[in-house]
């Protein structure tokens, strides 16, 4: 097939130079790399968050909304700029992206590693918030024009697996070294991480972009970052209030989809648009896209309080929390990269409608969590969690990056994480803010009933159980009476979070079961693909 002539040795048309298509794994290799130290830092935070709040030295003092937003800080500026980065990634080159992302969020490691008060440490989570953002996109689009269609499935599946391995490897870490070091070395382990991948990335990945770009949209990236932007924090704010119809979350929700409506009328009425919204037209995309949002809204809602059921409630150490979360990371690592046979036997529609099922039952299966039930019930769980995660990710992100032109390839990845971070972050900030209603309704007459707590005290320490619990060894012997009621309280409100998640993820099945296409489609992601049309010049 004649090929018109490229440049950067990166591919613009179904086939891959063969130079590349040679050390494809060894790029994926370094891909994983990337996704891996992004992944690797939010779930390190996790487990270190009680240390966090722990006062000086041990600690920073933090308090809980200090924690939220060194959390929402780095949610925020990444779910901000993902689209923006994707389409820079397309016009630039996702090698210069991906090496600039990787710098910045190293530099932020560092400075977050050092941070003297909880406002540092927010400011630089944004800054790693904002290489992140570079990074999450151009990997997924370099993985697309690196490997031929019928192998896609296969390296995403592996791609995904990565984000298992970060999740297992994470609170692991983390709490290894918060037993032998300072809080900030959560931060600083990401600094090798990023040299290695910095020096790996030069050596192996080339570079790719989009070879017809077009003209730029500053309008159309203007909009898209303003909208975003507002749209997350109105989320995020309302989860800080657990009140989603307050006058200040209901107008920046409000104006961040104002924002985005005006993005979405622009971009259909010019003649180069940002994205093509017309994709959505199509259920292989679309749909996907919602299956993305759906579970990872009822995923982080439950991932959020599940380290405080483990340590606060249980009574776990940081290390051993993240030993009682691998199970989750062992199913996605086994299962992720062999989705793509289940795919190709049963269609993504099944396959997916099945893993949505399992997560939703899996939800529904912490409520035979107590304050004293088995461990091994939680680790069963935990794995069906996993194992239906790696039955919907590599399904839906084939469906997205195959149903756009490989030269859209940044685009397409930003939607994919565009709205897994906008979902991520609307189920932290809803089923948290129902996790915390609740829990303040029923430890409340527990906290009613200490003389003499002043009403800021009791106040606080209605917030979580964490506050509560903290408050009671502040008080002593007298504080023992709190204790026990704050568990019940917090597995109480843990059971009505489950449930909310378990009720979103059974919608993702009948999003995915009505819109997904079948394997019968036209439209059904392939597990295979046209015949490989590799250049046979090599390029570097």
């Amino acid at each position: 097939m004649a090929r018109s002539p490229r440049t950067q040795g990166a591919p613009d048309g179904p086939g891959v130079p063969e130079a590349i298509h040679r050390r494809r794994w060894a790029i994926l290799v370094v891909l994983m790399f990337s996704v891996l130290v992004v992944v690797l830092d939010n779930s390190i935070l996790n487990v270190a968050m009680k240390t966090i709040a722990t006062p000086e030295p041990t600690g920073l003092g933090a308090t809980q909304s200090e924690l939220e937003w060194a959390i929402n800080s780095y949610t925020l500026v990444f779910a901000g700029l993902l689209f923006t980065a994707g389409l820079l990634g397309d016009r630039m080159g996702r090698k210069k992206v991906l090496l600039g992302g990787m710098a910045v969020f190293g530099i932020g490691s560092v400075l977050a590693a050092f941070s003297g008060s909880p406002g540092e440490l927010i400011g630089f989570r944004a800054l790693m918030g904002l290489g992140a953002a570079f990074v999450m996109p151009a990997t997924l689009a370099i993985l697309v024009n690196v490997f031929e269609r019928e192998e896609q499935a296969k390296a995403i599946g592996i791609w995904v697996a990565a984000v298992g391995l970060a999740i297992a490897i994470g609170p692991i870490t983390g709490g290894l070294l918060l037993e032998h070091f300072w809080w900030g070395s959560v931060f600083f382990v990401n600094v090798p991480i990023v040299v290695v991948g910095l020096i790996a990335m030069v050596l192996l990945v080339p570079d790719s972009k989009d070879p017809s770009p077009g003209r730029l949209d500053p309008l159309g990236v203007v909009l898209s970052v303003i909208g975003l932007v507002l749209l997350v924090y109105g989320i995020i704010k309302g989860g800080q209030l657990a009140d989603f119809t307050d006058a200040q979350v209901l107008g920046t929700i409000g104006g961040g989809l104002a924002v985005l409506t005006v993005f979405v009328l622009h971009e259909k009425r010019i003649d180069h648009p940002s994205i093509d919204v017309g994709y959505f037209r199509k259920p292989a995309f679309s749909a996907a896209i919602a299956a993305i949002a759906l579970v990872f809204f009822a995923l982080m809602g439950v991932t959020f309080f599940m380290v405080f059921y483990i340590q606060s409630v249980r009574g776990h150490s940081a290390l051993e929390a993240g030993l009682l979360i691998l199970p989750l990371a062992i199913a996605q690592l086994l299962f992720a990269p062999r989705a793509r046979l289940v795919v190709e036997r049963f269609g993504a529609r099944a396959v997916c409608t099945g893993g949505m099922l399992l997560v939703a039952a899996a939800m529904t299966g912490f409520l035979l969590l107590d304050v004293d039930s088995p461990m091994w019930i939680l680790e069963v769980l935990f794995f069906a969690q996993g194992a239906g995660m790696a039955h919907i990710m590599p399904p839906v992100t084939t469906s997205i990056m195959q149903t756009l032109p490989r030269e859209k390839a940044g685009s397409g990845s930003a939607l994919n994480n565009t709205f897994r971070q906008v979902g991520g972050a609307l189920g932290v900030a809803v089923l948290g803010s129902v996790l915390s209603t609740t829990y303040r309704e029923g430890v409340q007459d527990t906290l009613d009933a200490v003389p003499g707590l002043p009403d800021s005290v009791r106040h606080s320490a209605g917030e979580s159980v964490e506050a509560t619990l903290g408050l009671a060894e502040r008080l002593g012997p007298k504080g023992q009476a709190l204790i026990g009621p704050a568990q019940d309280s917090f597995v109480h409100a843990m059971h009505i979070t489950a449930l909310g998640s378990a009720a979103v993820a059974l919608f993702g099945a009948l999003v995915v079961l009505a819109f997904l296409p079948g394997k019968d489609s036209g439209d059904q992601v392939p597990g295979g693909g046209r015949p490989r049309e590799r250049a046979e010049a090599g390029a570097t």
